[in-house]
């Protein structure tokens, strides 16, 4: 008798810590809550490019995807996702192609030069308005194919912006102040060279350095916001 007194003393006093316990972390808020993150580096590569403009951007995307249950009944899904973004437009230098720099006459030649592109863009999303199916649920894959989707649009559409423009005004004026800085001239494929002559002789009229007649890519940015 004493024995079995003694385990369910044991039994319930366990089970009233117990009890306390959970009390306690109610009344506190105290979770128990862990998070592990596993880095993995693929590979390193030496890169030569340069961010030349930037550009702010917001983008309300609409997914929708339409189900049908049995071929008779629509089942749909959908999301709403504000994205903002903060595009960086730039050149890789390593599609630069130069002719033999001909140090006599200190001439630098160009005889192509790459088109500007997105080298990065960095985006805050944000869910709202999400509706599911009846049998129509929204998984991993979809949320997936929602984000690169937005993503997708933000680049085209900051590629149509004047980003593209700003960022080859700014990549040549910045290697004609280079080259002119250490005694050299600088010739550039025909198109770019005329854009080059252009800014320099709108800055000879307005009595300006050329980079006070280049726009900005933060005003691109903001009038495509």
């Amino acid at each position: 008798m004493d024995f079995l007194t003694t385990v369910l003393l044991l039994l319930v006093g366990a089970g009233g810590g117990v009890a306390a316990a959970n009390v306690l972390r109610k009344r506190t808020g105290l979770t128990d809550v862990r998070h592990e993150s596993t880095l993995l580096l693929e590979r390193i590569e030496k890169v030569f490019k340069v961010v030349m403009a930037e550009g702010y951007f917001s983008e309300i995307y609409n997914y929708q995807d339409q189900k049908k249950i049995l071929y008779l009944l629509n089942d749909p899904k959908k999301a709403m996702v504000i994205a903002k973004s903060k595009v960086l437009v730039g050149f890789d230098f390593a599609k630069v192609r130069f002719q033999l720099p001909d140090a006599a006459n200190r001439t630098l030649v160009i005889e192509a030069f790459p088109e500007p592109e997105v080298l990065s863009i960095d985006t805050d999303y944000r869910f709202y308005d999400i509706q599911a199916g009846i049998l129509n649920h929204f998984n991993g894959t979809d949320y997936t194919q929602i984000l690169s989707e937005a993503k997708q649009v933000m680049n085209e559409r900051a590629m149509q912006s004047d980003l593209p423009k700003i960022a080859n005004n700014q990549i040549q004026y910045m290697m004609y102040q280079l080259s002119s800085s250490m005694g050299w001239h600088l010739e550039l494929p025909e198109a770019d060279q005329r854009r080059l002559d252009a800014l320099k002789a709108k800055a000879e009229h307005d009595e300006l350095p050329i980079k006070a007649v280049l726009p900005t890519s933060n005003e691109s940015g903001r009038s495509q916001s």
